[in-house]
This record gives C-alpha cells, structure tokens and sequence, in this order.
C-alpha cells in the first residue's frame, strides 16, 4: 500500500530545492500545526471527519512580508486520490482537502491551495486560489496567465496571487480602509497635522526599504526610534545618489517628524511608542504594495485618502491630487514608448511619472532600456518642499528616476533651462487650480509645459472645465505656438471629493494651431464607471472601468466619431472647447429614464443657482 509520507517528502524536497528553507525570516514552512495564533484560531474546528475538532494540511507556508496570504499543502500517497466528482471528501482526496482547509482560513487570509498526489515516479498537482473573503476556488495562473503545474518559488506564487483581479481589488479596498484607520491612528494618537501624516508615511516606507532598519527597529526604545529613524531615510536618500542640495531638500521636511513629541513617548498602550506602532503597521499592511505592485502609486495613494478624511485640498495644502485611474488614463492617451523623455512640471507625488515609466516599460526589452527609462527618461518639478519630498520618495521607492526631480517653481528660470536640456517629448500635468482671479490661470502652467517639450512632442493637462469654455488670453497665447489636438470632458465628480469639473487638453507642441489648419477631436467621456461607496470614496466597484478606458482610448488614437460620444470640430481661441458645443445627439437611444434625469438634474441646478446666487461665480 502506498505511503503518503513519501508523497510528503517530494513535497519537502522540492520545497527546500526551490529555496523555501533558506532563510526563516523571510519564510516559515510548518508541517501540520503553525505557531501563528490567527491560523490555529481559524483551524480550531477545521477537523475533516465531520465532528468538529482541530486539523491541519501536510504544509503551511507563510511569509512576514506578505501577511495576507498563506499557502496550504495537502499530500494524498496515490493520484486515484487527488480529487473527488464533487470535491466533498476531503477525508480521502487531497483537492477536497486543501479546499476543505482553505474556507476556514479565507476570510482572513488570501489562500493559495496546493494539493499533491502520487509520487516522484508519477504525480498529479493542482494550484488553486481563493481569494480573501471569497468561499469558492479558482485555478491560479501565472501573471502572464500560463498555468502552474510544477511546484516554483513562493515569490511566483506570490505575484501569481497578487495579480488575480479579485486578490489585487481586495486589496485596493483593504488598502483605502486602512487608510482612514492610520489617518485616525495619526489624528488621534499621535496628534500629528495634515502636512506631518503623508511624511510620516513617505519616510517609513522609505526607512523600511533598509534591511537593517526592518529587521531591528522593533528592538529600539520609543525615544532612540525617531533618530534611527531618520539616519535611515538620510542613508537611503544619500544611496539613490541625489545631488548635494537635492538630498538637503529632501530630508528637511521629515525632520518635523523626527522632533515630534508624541512619537517618542512610551505610552501604556504603546510601551515602544508610536513611531515604533506606525512602521509596524506600514510594514504589516502597505510593504507588499511595494514589493509586488511595482506600478502602485502607494504613497499617492495614501495622501489623497489623508486629504479626503481631512476636508479635501482646499482647505489642506492646496492641490489637486490625480486618481490613480486617471494618471494611467493619461500614460494611455500619450502612449509614450521606451524612446521619449516625460516630463510633469507639477509633479505632486510622482503619480504621471510613475504611470509613464509603466507605460514605457511594455516597449522596453532589455535591462539597459528599462534603467534608462528610470534615471533618464523621466523629468519633475514640484515648488512645494514636502511635496517634492514625497515625488522624490515615492520614485526612490520605485527603484529610480528621482534625480531628474527638481524642486522650485517651474517658472524658474534654471529650472526651466534643466528641463529643457532633458529634451522632453511629452508632457502630462495637473495644474495647481486657481481659488481666485488673483491666483495665476491653470492654462499658464499648461503653455509653460508645452513650451519645454521638443516640437512635435505631445501634452496632455488636466484642467478645470472652464478653461476650455471661457474666453482668455492664455487660450490665444498656446494657439499661437501649439495645436489643440484633442479635448476630452471627465465625470463631474472624478475628483471627489474635490468639487472640480474637468476636463483633458492634449496639444501638439511647437506647431501653431493656424499652420496644423486640422479640425480638434472632441470626447465625452461623463461615465467612467466609478461610484461612490461609503469609506471607500469613489470606486470601480462593477469593473466596468477596463472596458470604458479601452473604448476611450481606441476611439481617441483613430480619432472615431460617434453620436454622443464624440466630434471632429474646428475651433480657435475665442470657441468653447468642450464637445458637449460640437456633438451630435443619438435620440434613437434616449429613453424615458433619460429624459426624466435631465429634469431631475436641471430643477436641482436652478435650485442651486437659487441658493448659492449671492456667492458669486467664476
């Protein structure tokens, strides 16, 4: 009769083959039992005889940088066993086993589920994912979609996981939500202000790229932390090689967070302080980002959720901050390849440059090209000390691009010699947005980025929708030298919080409107497909965006014309530049439905204008 420890020991075998038993820290392979509480707790009455009582699989696999997910083993000695019909044996089949094992630990855990049959002479495996708070499995495939058949390293596991849309959709969410819990951890316990809490975690994040300081900052005391701390971030700055006076700028700002009092108290609740209770956290539940989602703007990310729990840009620090849909919108729509310089002279957190590099990244095809695109490739301006420190953080964090940052106004005259002297192609920004008639016009910022690029570059602004409907000097300035290739109206609420309407100009530069003599493609693209839901803000949550990105973009490269979708229109300085002036409607499609929420929208709109009639407007 066969012997399923020999099952178990191919298993163990391949395991420490491919490097699961090489270091303990960063993997823990256990064998029917493990010490980690929340697994013994979820295993309690996970017995496979029906009669309740503990059970564990051959193997469990967990790794402290990913602590969302764990991966369960089940061996069976002959492959007659590997699964049943119906998969509801799990005493006697390994599939239904593991399965078994899995729903007891997938509302906590993202589970990879192994079941193995036979021997080395012949076997049979199955690789199968159940995600976080789902109960039925699927199949899990690689990134590029191949399938699993043979036991890999834990890190192709890892990423195979990571990468199922609704593992990384769980995630997201369980990113935004712990957003708000840190912002009210930082609020409430630490007592820190609006500027301190995105720098506080821009510098952790940073710090715990240090393999020193992530394995031994839990052992220092509250009040040695905050120096470590910050010696840390000014050893990783100092690594990414930034000029003298670049580091110098970098690092000041977070020494506001290095003095701040609260963070180095022991408290009753916190005996190693609160900055030790912060890194823990970050390295507990936003690390993985970083070392999986290479393309994920964490730090953006955070900030922008900071700002939505804390009233929104007007009243923080004044920005404007891109959803992450719309900086990958904009990489799609400038379609820059391995060969072009971007450039973002109101770089914010980095959010445009980092979708670029992404963007460029799928043309490249060897190292050389990829770290060319990351130190040469991609050029930022941000006036703002703390925001430059975050743009400058956030590319650190990607592996590069940072010393092409430039912190001061992009009006500067050195700056803009700097820029100049990259040769930049395109361009992507989103201007700081006047609150007043005093503050200088958004188009100011738009013309001076089209003035950087090579002639023939492309760029692409968002900017408040009034920009394109009212009449104004700056219109007539960027005609004179750039043509207006495209206008695209945005949702009203793709800000939201932020009560902007907006929409996307892209321009040729260096070639004067009159001399391209060519008609300007006009989108209306009012549905993305985001809602709102309560504490996760404005989400994707019917995954209808991909679809709607895609319809956009092909319609925009082939300059298509389709009724209430979008026009070709020949315009000048003193037109209104929306398409909602130019475009055919389709009534063939208007319902009754349709009809009665344009006399929903239009009595509320002249409820408002009742209301607000003494406030004044643009």
């Amino acid at each position: 009769m066969a012997n399923e420890r020999v099952t178990e020991d191919m298993v163990d075998d391949l395991l420490r083959k491919h490097g699961y038993y090489e270091d303990p820290y960063a993997v823990v392979v256990e064998k029917q039992q493990s010490v980690i509480e929340a697994i013994r707790t979820a295993l309690t009455k996970a017995g496979k005889g029906g009669k309740g009582g503990r059970g564990y699989p051959e193997f469990i696999i967990t790794a402290p940088d990913t602590p969302d997910m764990v991966v369960l083993i089940e061996c069976k000695a002959q492959e007659k066993f590997h699964e049943s019909a119906d998969r509801g044996r799990p005493v006697d089949y390994a599939v239904d086993g593991v399965l078994h094992y899995a729903r007891f630990l997938s509302p906590n855990y993202t589970v990879i589920a192994i079941a193995v049959s036979g021997s080395n002479k012949s076997s049979r495996w199955s690789f199968m994912l159940v995600p976080k708070g789902e109960n039925e499995p699927r199949e899990l495939r690689s990134p590029t979609g191949a399938r699993i058949e043979r036991m890999v390293p834990l890190s192709d596991l890892i990423a195979a996981a990571s990468f199922d849309p609704a593992v990384q959709a769980g995630r997201t969410r369980d990113l935004i939500q712990f957003s708000m819990e840190m912002h009210e951890f930082m609020r409430d316990e630490a007592e820190m202000s609006e500027q301190e809490k995105p720098l506080a975690v821009a510098g952790t994040l940073i710090a715990l790229g240090n393999d020193v300081f992530r394995e031994t900052y839990d052992k220092y005391p509250a009040d040695e932390l905050p120096a470590f701390w910050m010696q840390t971030i000014k050893r990783e700055i100092t690594k990414a090689k930034l000029p003298v006076e670049k580091v110098d700028n970098m690092t000041q700002p977070f020494t506001n967070i290095e003095v701040q009092p609260e963070l180095r108290k022991p408290t009753k609740g916190y005996p190693k302080g609160l900055l030790n209770e912060i890194v823990r956290l970050l390295a507990d539940r936003v690390l993985p980002f970083l070392t999986i989602y290479h393309d994920f703007d964490v730090v953006g990310q955070f900030y922008g959720e900071f700002l939505k729990y804390t009233g929104g840009d007007g009243k923080g620090l004044g920005i404007v901050l891109t959803p992450k849909h719309v900086t990958e919108l904009f990489a799609l729509i400038a379609n820059p390849t391995k060969d072009d310089v971007v450039v973002d002279t109101c770089a914010g957190t980095g959010g445009f440059l980092i979708s670029a590099m992404m963007q460029m990244a799928k043309t490249a095809t060897t190292k050389a090209e990829i770290d060319s695109i990351k130190k040469q490739r991609l050029v930022g301006v941000e006036q703002r000390a703390g925001m430059y420190a975050l743009a400058a953080s956030n590319m650190i964090l990607r592996g590069d691009g940072k010393a092409n940052l430039y912190q001061g106004s992009c009006f500067d005259a050195a700056i803009t010699k700097a820029v100049k002297a990259h040769k930049p192609t395109i361009g992507l920004i989103n201007p700081p947005y006047a609150k007043s008639k005093e503050d200088l016009s958004e188009l100011r910022f738009v013309e001076h980025m089209l003035d950087t690029l090579q002639k023939g570059g492309l760029g692409v602004a968002i900017v408040p929708v009034s920009c394109a409907t009212a009449q104004s000097p700056e219109k007539r300035s960027i005609m004179e030298k750039h043509t207006l290739e495209a206008v695209m109206s945005m949702p009203p609420e793709v800000f939201y919080p932020v009560g902007v309407v907006t929409c996307i100009m892209v321009f040729r530069a260096g070639i004067p409107h009159k001399t391209s003599d060519k008609k300007s493609w006009f989108g209306y693209w009012r549905e993305d497909g985001f809602v709102k839901v309560k504490n996760l803000g404005r989400i994707d949550r019917d995954g209808a965006w991909p679809a709607i990105r895609d319809r956009w973009i092909e319609a925009w490269r082939n300059r298509e014309v389709h009724p209430g979708e979008s026009v070709l229109a020949k315009v000048g300085p003193d037109d209104e530049w929306v398409a909602e002036a130019y475009m055919e409607t389709d009534y063939s499609t208007l319902t009754q439905k349709d009809l009665e929420k344009v006399m929903l929208d239009h009595a509320l709109f002249l409820l408002r204008g009742v209301q607000d009639g003494d406030e004044g407007g643009e």
